[in-house]
């Protein structure tokens, strides 16, 4: 097993534990915000695994994919605090 694979090794074992984490999170957690915060974490998991994935095997195939997971988590965010807004309002 050479470095860089060790590297992708122990980066994916931290990657599935925060993504785990983020799951009781989503499944657990007593408002939408804490729903909403654990799935930007999720997804910023997500980003961060693929970009190491990149890094480590050197090619940039996935790059849309992370750009596409990237605006959904941009937009998402965006529409749970308009939606979280117009509930404070009223």
């Amino acid at each position: 097993m050479t470095f860089l694979e060790l590297v992708g090794l122990i980066a994916g074992v931290m990657f599935g534990i925060g993504a785990i984490a983020a799951v009781v999170r989503i499944i657990r957690g007593p408002s939408i915000l804490d729903r909403a915060l654990a799935t930007d974490v999720l997804l910023a998991i997500a980003m961060c695994g693929l970009g190491a994935e990149m890094a480590i095997n050197r090619h940039v195939d996935t790059l849309p994919v992370l750009l596409v997971l990237a605006m959904f988590a941009v937009v998402g965010s965006i529409s749970i605090a308009r939606f979280v807004a117009k509930q404070d309002k009223s």
